[in-house]
């Protein structure tokens, strides 16, 4: 095969995977790669990476997944194979990666708000988010947009807290599911403005925007990619975005956070991460590969078109995404008594 690369692991003479600013955002990260020539028993990868996916096909991990495999496979001959594994809202996919042999041959999806609710909502996850994975890095991070009828009265984050003071309790919102990360998205917004919204559990997006759509509810919390078709029709019309950082698929909505609940960040994070003790030669090799691809300027275009993000980290730091995510996500729970049905 022509033009294909192979992965500096071994003797490895430098490496250095750099990132400017907290995000590390893959359009601002810098990559380089110095090796020496590897022998054919450091040929890394030499066979094809299975990567282990929680959530079904055709969802925001797997379109991720199948696009950085792609571009994987070009680059290095060799194919990234998601195997999808939905279950216990992640749980499944992440025990067995967890308990696959640390070789850098299986690899696993992180949905960072799938991955960190977990530890406080299942009291037996069958895995340690800490200490069963080696986080290799993040890829793409999103936003979840409040959206509306055009007729709703409240059109700022502002207006609502005033109107949802004013009739509490009886103003629902629609999430994705009971501990879901809309629901903690949700639920931080009670907490922070001390308001009573009436929690409305769907099963995902789509069927979040149909309620919204036909007024079942007032207000719901998909995510960009999901709100997109309704919003570029004008049945919808968004209020604000749960993310740090405004989406750059929707530049023009403000933040939770700059209406007036400054730290409000509920950021969807999507990465890649193996199981705990994968050689670190194997994981600095991926994140140095996997953040050149992620740089590309048509990854970058297929991931806006789903609403996503680039970012592209070193391991450390998304380490210290899922760390910051697990607290967040226990606090919130905690505070408001979130239990599994």
């Amino acid at each position: 095969m022509k033009n294909v690369r192979k992965l500096p692991v071994g003797r490895i003479g430098s490496m250095l995977c750099a990132a400017t600013g907290a995000m590390f955002l893959a359009s601002q990260s810098v990559y380089a790669a110095n090796t020496v020539q590897l022998s054919s028993a450091d040929n890394y990868p030499h066979k094809s990476i299975r990567v282990i996916d929680p959530f079904a096909a055709a969802g925001a991990s797997d379109i991720i997944g199948r696009l950085i495999g792609q571009k994987f496979q070009e680059r290095y001959g060799q194919s990234m194979v998601l195997d999808n594994r939905p279950g216990a809202g992640g749980n499944i996919a992440a025990k067995l990666a967890a308990e696959a042999t640390p070789d850098g041959y299986t690899l696993f999806n992180v949905v960072v708000l799938s991955l960190a609710p977990s530890v406080s909502l299942y009291t037996q996850p069958g895995f340690d988010a800490m200490k069963d994975f080696a986080y290799v890095t993040s890829l793409a991070a999103g936003s979840y947009v409040m959206v509306a009828l055009p007729s709703f009265s409240a059109k700022t984050i502002q207006e609502l807290v005033t109107l949802a003071k004013s009739q509490p309790g009886k103003i629902g919102y629609g999430s994705s599911g009971i501990g879901g990360p809309v629901h903690i998205a949700g639920e931080l917004l009670k907490s922070r403005a001390g308001i009573n919204l009436l929690h409305v559990p769907y099963k995902g997006a789509a069927p979040i925007m149909t309620a919204v759509a036909s007024g079942e509810v007032p207000i719901g919390f998909p995510s960009v990619a999901g709100a997109l078709p309704l919003l570029k029709a004008g049945r919808v019309v968004p209020i604000a975005v749960t993310s740090a950082q405004r989406s750059k698929t929707l530049p023009n909505v403000p933040t939770i956070a700059e209406s007036g609940y400054p730290g409000y960040d509920i950021t969807p994070w999507y990465g890649i991460g193996a199981p705990a003790n994968t050689p670190p030669a194997i994981v600095r090799a991926l994140n140095v590969a996997l953040g050149e691809i992620v740089t590309q300027p048509d990854v970058q275009a297929a991931l806006a078109a789903q609403g996503l993000d680039a970012a592209a980290s070193t391991p450390e730091k998304m380490r210290d995404i899922v760390r910051n995510a697990i607290a967040t996500c226990a606090k919130i729970i905690k505070d408001v008594g979130i239990k599994l049905e």
